[in-house]
């Protein structure tokens, strides 16, 4: 079974092309204090907490095909993220729906790349720091054309993982990995950990040696038929939840637990999930080549040309109507 080439087909088919736009909207659209705007002129204060203390919480969110990809799923998460770290997103659901849908309007994507904060806002005078009611919350989103953490030539060859050695996921007790937040530097250091060694990215394990995720990323592996997958220390994907409803739609059997890191090299199959890039496989990790063998394995390819092909057909899919601009 081929890879579908999702890359290829997303950069040539005209179903997927990009529609007629303002050229001031050519590199993106935003939405700052309260007003659009062309991505090139969107600013966010220096004395925002949510630049200087990393203190926000925020969501992706993907277009493809003119279809933003359970939105409805985004936006819930979004709000308990929000509310675990006792933000107050400043529009309703609906309203920050419309805001996005306009976005992706505005810079007439169809395949779309769409990200939103809710950021804590600039430090409240006196001595009121410690008082989140007294910061004034600002919510900031941007539309970029879509974008693939693995384009088609990594895809098709497989990627080569390091397990971190050096760096460990921030514990939960810490900062909860559910509540999807800027706190990257130990997923960042983790990168640069595995670019240094020649790899393509990296895993992540908590303090006693379980997998927790990639940067930017949910860890899958496959071995003997059935899937795996962490049960905590990540962020709960959506492509990630997406993964486990194929796997049950394909009679793939699939378990949600603690998972070691030796279990992932010793795996015969495993790959990645993300909204920028949906499911992308593993070749080797640590130099262990998976499965004795080169490239993505035959149930990997399965659960990919899968999630394409449903998206593609629309499925849990908000259709965006271009023509109904109301900027």
């Amino acid at each position: 079974m081929a890879l579908v080439q999702a890359e290829h087909i997303m950069a040539t088919d005209p179903a997927h092309a990009r529609l007629e736009h303002s050229p001031e909207y050519g590199h993106g659209s935003a939405f700052i204090h309260g007003q659009y705007c062309p991505i090139d002129h969107a600013a966010i204060p220096i004395i925002d907490c949510g630049f200087m203390h990393a203190d926000a919480a925020y969501d992706v969110v993907s277009a493809s095909k003119g279809y933003i990809f359970r939105l409805d799923d985004h936006l819930e998460r979004f709000e308990k993220s929000c509310e675990v770290f006792r933000l107050r997103n400043p529009h309703s659901r609906d309203e920050t729906a419309e805001i996005l849908i306009e976005l992706v309007r505005l810079a007439g994507t169809r395949e779309a790349y769409i990200w939103w904060c809710v950021t804590r806002g600039a430090m409240p005078d006196g001595d009121q720091r410690g008082n989140p009611g007294a910061y004034q919350n600002m919510f900031y989103a941007f539309v970029i054309p879509y974008l693939f953490i693995a384009g088609d030539e990594a895809r098709n060859r497989g990627l080569d993982l390091a397990i971190s050695k050096e760096h460990i996921r921030i514990p939960t007790r810490a900062v909860d990995p559910t509540a999807k937040n800027f706190h990257w530097m130990d997923m960042k250091l983790a990168l640069f950990e595995a670019h240094d060694q020649g790899r393509d990215s990296a895993v992540l394990c908590d303090e006693d040696g379980y997998l927790a995720e990639s940067p930017g990323a949910n860890i899958f592996l496959i071995k003997e038929g059935v899937l795996y997958t962490p049960d905590g220390g990540c962020l709960e994907g959506i492509t990630r939840k997406t993964t486990l409803e194929m796997a049950e739609e394909l009679d793939m059997p699939s378990r949600v637990e603690k998972v070691h890191a030796d279990q992932l090299v010793a795996a015969d199959e495993a790959f990645i999930t993300s909204t920028a890039g949906g499911i992308m496989p593993v070749n080797s990790v640590d130099g262990q080549l998976l499965g004795d063998m080169q490239g993505p394995g035959e149930q990997t390819i399965r659960l990919h040309n899968l999630y394409w092909e449903k998206r593609w057909d629309g499925w849990l899919g908000t259709a965006v109507d271009y023509n109904n601009l109301t900027s």
